[in-house]
């Protein structure tokens, strides 16, 4: 590096324009970073710089202890609900000091006299019985079916019946038996997947062939006609002039038919209640009607659980040839478990399965 050029200093201009100003630039611009900076510390006090540390150093042991008393917010979020037990992220080693002061406040509650209206977890129940409700525990109520378990059957059923309570009970079964038969025969008819036909000879054919062309010729001629031209009136002036007019009268005609109804009705009035008290009566019987038969339903077969609907089972009638009247010479049927099934399918206990036949 060189030396530095000398300037002039020639007269008062010379010496004005050859002075130095970076030393006010440096004031400056360090006057403004302490005040950016929260003021210079030569001004500052010594207590706001230095502070004596007058704590004492805790052990490692009291540091952990303090760590684990901090709650966390999941804690103390479950802990605001009085029926969740709050689980602790870690296991907590509660010191000598906290189980003394548990079991004294735990003296101190046990002491105090309960009060009647508030219940022990501290809420008070909106609706004056809530603790008796929490005391007890929740039951699980199952709908009981009106059908029993075990039903009797008819007398007519027995090993050994008389002669008119057999006749009766054979009666209904065969009744059942009828009434089976008659729904298949009287049902609609299922479609038939193939279609029988006729053979059609040869001579046949052709007048075939000759239907089928005029067919196709009429077809043809169709298009045609078609194709032609309607020819559209021209509706004039006069004629829609007449059509408003129509329009006004038929319009003004049944508004003075709504009013000369309306005031019939008005006249006719302790009829109309008259009428409205009978359709209620009837709406009431209606519902009554349907209640009973509803009953009478779900006495007869269960409601439908499953795919299947419920078939009960025929009745166990024996035979006229079949009595014997004795109960050692009757024959052995293995229907206890089929019996027990279809109850437990009638009272809604299980779903109905399929008719499953051997193979």
């Amino acid at each position: 590096m060189g030396k530095k050029a000398k300037t002039s200093r020639k007269g008062k201009k010379a010496w004005r324009a050859n002075i130095s100003t970076e030393d006010i630039h440096d004031f400056f611009e360090k006057s403004t970073k302490d005040s950016l900076s929260g003021g210079s510390l030569t001004s500052a006090l010594t207590e706001s710089l230095f502070v004596i540390d007058k704590s004492k150093d805790l052990s490692v042991k009291k540091k952990i202890e303090k760590k684990r008393e901090k709650v966390l917010r999941v804690d103390s979020m479950l802990e605001k609900n009085p029926f969740v037990e709050a689980v602790p992220s870690s296991k907590q080693k509660s010191s000598k000091k906290k189980k003394e002061a548990l079991k004294a406040a735990d003296a101190v509650v046990q002491d105090a006299p309960k009060a009647e209206s508030v219940p022990d977890s501290g809420m008070v129940p909106l609706w004056g019985d809530g603790a008796q409700h929490g005391s007890r525990k929740a039951r699980q109520v199952s709908k009981q079916s009106i059908i029993p378990a075990v039903e009797v059957e008819a007398p007519g059923c027995s090993y050994n019946p008389t002669f008119e309570s057999h006749q009766d009970s054979l009666a209904q079964a065969v009744a059942e038996e009828m009434q089976k038969a008659y729904k298949i025969e009287l049902g609609p008819q299922p479609v038939p997947l193939t279609v029988m036909g006729e053979v059609v000879d040869e001579d046949d054919k052709y007048f075939i062939e000759a239907d089928d062309r005029s067919d196709d010729d009429m077809n043809e001629e169709d298009p045609a006609i078609e194709k032609r031209t309607l020819k559209t009136k021209r509706v004039t002036r006069v004629e829609l002039n007449k059509r408003a007019r129509r329009k006004e009268v038929q319009k003004k005609e049944a508004e003075a038919k709504k009013k000369q109804e309306f005031t019939k009705d008005i006249d006719n009035l302790s009829d109309i209640l008259q009428e409205i008290a009978k359709e209620e009566e009837e709406k009431q019987k209606k519902h009554l009607r349907k209640a009973i038969a509803k009953q009478e339903r779900l006495k007869a077969c269960p409601p439908r659980l499953g795919k299947y609907k419920f078939q009960p089972a025929p009745p166990q009638v024996l035979l006229s040839e079949e009595l014997t009247g004795s109960l050692r010479k009757l024959k052995g049927c293995a229907t206890l478990a089929r019996d027990r099934f279809k109850s437990l399918e009638k009272r809604g206990l299980i779903p109905p399965s399929a008719k499953s036949g051997r193979k």
